[in-house]
């Protein structure tokens, strides 16, 4: 249809709650030494838990890479659909004054008024119109349920039968505004309730032409309405099969792109390192040499690999294939956790400070922390000058103190208080600070250990000290990572397991061969 609204893909960016935090079967095998660490060591993974071929590197043609890129693009709508309750279809509205809508605007008006000419020559001519209603027809039946209404399909195909239209506008007889009354009836039995008024503005319109062009629009409300409801339908299906879906769709990509998994395979050979050089540190005795290779735990390194994710620099590094379908949800929970760390540290240090002459008014806390949060507002975007604000925020917390004493009938602040107090605010902005530094390790702790808990919805781990005034908030914050989270490992389980079971356990699988063959 040439006046079709274009339609694109939108959702609220909310994680869903749905419980999402039961381990896959293959994730079973990246526990603390549940298993064997044979199942590491052997290879005896199956074709869908292999993400990487021993084969030679192949050419991949033009038509793989883009097979490839439409499973991503259907694994990643689907994802969205299944993980996103908010997630629906809404009109692509052009920005106002933009070339686009220029052209789209002036397109569209030309048509009507070439339809408005046909309808107004003597005699009239009905070719536009008549296809217009063929088109119309077509979406009217779009919306019946197949197999059922067929009544009202048989009586839309009698009555909008553009054969007979074509023969009756032959004979001067077609009458263009008793189909246009027909067709509004009509969508009035099939819109949904939310599109009664804007069916009923439709009677209102007098000119023939204008009222086809109303009917397009509302047609146009009445298509999303109908694809948001089977969203809707399809929703608790996708959540079902969303596992099995997307592991199935993501080997596909990877039979068809065998570099599909070199970012993800990067992300934890990082987290490997890290976790080495942590444990070597730790474990090494000067003067002593310690020739054997660390034991690392599969499921901790995977875990400190997500944590990584909520301090990733996501405009200049790559980003995990395999978490690529949620990486817009981990960056909003990155920059509501940096958000959320800075009023942890702002609170903190006012407690510091002024424990005793805040202790008791929780009135004043509130509003303490409401003040941050508003002007923390956007403290992600790259125009946003932190210090400055910190600088601000001290000085209200100075006023709004000043202002409870005053009311208590107490002396305010001294000038070296309030200027101590703004200092060390704005001292939060190097990241190197002690007391960003504490809040960071605790709320890392936290997070660490909520990603250990078979359901930390339900049973979340306690809040560590420091962290009371964004409590409520890092607990909500909490349960949507671990949803994030639990649900890829289910997803790519194997995926993992098999880049684990070589990044920890080939040097030392090869390490008992090489002593097998000297023995012998």
């Amino acid at each position: 249809m040439p006046f079709n609204g274009e339609k694109q893909y939108v959702g609220e960016d909310q994680p869903s709650d749905s419980d999402s935090s039961r381990f896959s079967e293959s994730m079973a095998s990246l526990s603390d030494y549940e298993c064997s660490r044979q199942s590491f060591t052997s290879d005896s993974s199956s074709k869908s838990s292999s993400p990487a071929s021993a084969s030679p590197p192949r050419v991949v043609t033009f038509d793989e890479v883009m097979g490839a890129a439409r499973n991503l693009e259907n694994m990643t709508l689907v994802h969205e659909i299944a993980v996103n309750e908010n997630f629906q279809l809404k009109q692509d509205a052009l920005p106002e004054n933009s070339l686009a809508s220029r052209v789209k605007r002036i397109v569209h008006q030309a048509y009507w008024d070439v339809l408005e000419s046909e309808l107004n020559a003597e005699p009239p001519e009905y070719d536009h119109a008549i296809k217009l209603f063929e088109e119309i027809r077509e979406i009217l039946l779009s919306f019946l349920i197949p197999g059922s209404g067929n009544r009202l399909r048989n009586q839309i195909c009698e009555v909008l039968d553009t054969d007979l239209i074509r023969q009756q506008a032959e004979h001067g007889a077609v009458d263009i505004q008793g189909l246009a009354n027909y067709i509004i009836s009509t969508m009035g039995k099939l819109c949904a309730p939310v599109r009664d008024d804007d069916v009923r503005k439709l009677k209102a319109t007098g000119n023939i032409v204008e009222l086809l062009r109303q009917i397009f629009h509302v047609l146009d409300l009445m298509n999303m309405d109908m694809a948001n409801f089977l969203i809707r339908s399809f929703r608790p299906h996708f959540q079902r099969q969303l596992v099995d879906y997307e592991r199935t769709k993501f080997q596909e990509i990877l039979e068809e792109t065998p570099s599909a998994l070199d970012k993800t395979t990067k992300w934890i050979k990082d987290s490997v390192n890290e976790e080495l050089l942590a444990v070597s540190e730790t474990t090494l005795t000067p003067g002593a040499e310690n020739s054997s290779k660390p034991s690392l735990s599969p499921t901790l390194v995977l875990n400190n690999s997500y944590l990584k994710l909520l301090q990733w620099d996501y405009q200049k590094k790559e980003f995990p294939e395999t978490l690529i379908t949620d990486e817009v949800r981990l960056q909003e929970l990155k920059e509501k956790l940096n958000q959320l760390k800075i009023i942890a540290c702002l609170s903190l240090i006012t407690n510091n400070m002024l424990g005793a002459i805040i202790e008791g008014l929780p009135e004043l806390a509130d509003r303490l922390k409401r003040i941050s949060a508003v002007l923390l507002e956007g403290m992600n975007k790259e125009t946003f000058n932190l210090k400055e604000v910190l600088n601000s925020v001290g000085v209200q917390t100075c006023g709004e103190v000043n202002k409870t004493l005053i009311e208590k009938g107490l002396s305010t602040l001294n000038a070296e208080v309030q200027a101590n107090l703004v200092g060390q605010f704005s001292s939060i902005e190097k990241e190197d600070n002690p007391i960003r530094s504490l809040i960071d390790k605790r709320i890392q702790l936290y997070l660490k250990n909520l990603l250990c808990l078979p359901s930390p919805q339900k049973c979340p781990p306690p809040m560590p000290g420091g962290l009371a005034v964004i409590q409520q908030e890092l607990e909500v914050l909490g349960c949507q990572y671990a949803n994030i989270v639990n649900l890829n490992k289910q997803v790519y389980g194997p995926f993992y397991a098999n880049i684990l079971r070589k990044l920890l356990f080939s040097e030392e699988a090869m390490g008992k061969a090489d002593a097998s063959s000297s023995a012998n």
